[in-house]
């Protein structure tokens, strides 16, 4: 099975709409369908070693607000878009778990950077420095 998705990490912020916009021009080029991933840590538990998906009835508002907002910028592009909001304990570990899931079929991960970390982090911020460290393919940090 080849690995034709792109992973883009969503949290709402700045960051990660400049990282949807590079992700949606990747996909356009490529064909590729965009799948955008929210790490919920408050759903998760530390001692899990999954990331179980969590039902789309119950992601918080925000969740869905982010997924939509995400589904018609794909739309709009003509690119399609997969929602997924994982239960996790550490953003950075989730996401790259997610990631190296062969089950997910990733191909590439396009995650936005804030900075704001120390001491790595300030250059790329603690979780997207954490997933081009963790991921297995590769990863397109946008600033």
């Amino acid at each position: 099975m080849a690995n034709n998705r792109i992973m883009v990490c969503l949290d709402g912020s700045k960051s990660s709409i400049r990282a949807l916009r590079t992700a949606i021009l990747f996909a356009r080029e490529s064909g590729e369908t965009i799948v955008g991933v929210h790490s919920n840590i408050s759903k998760g538990s530390p001692r899990s070693f999954s990331n179980p998906k969590i039902k789309e009835e119950k992601w918080s508002k925000r969740t869905k607000e982010i997924m939509q907002f995400a589904k018609d910028k794909c739309r709009i592009r003509n690119v399609g878009f997969e929602g997924v909001a994982i239960a996790g304990h550490n953003a950075g570990s989730d996401l790259a778990r997610f990631a190296n899931n062969k089950k997910n079929k990733i191909g590439h991960v396009v995650i936005g950077s804030q900075g704001t970390g120390y001491p790595q982090g300030t250059f790329f911020g603690s979780v997207s420095n954490f997933v081009l460290h963790k991921a297995r393919i590769p990863v397109t940090i946008v600033k």
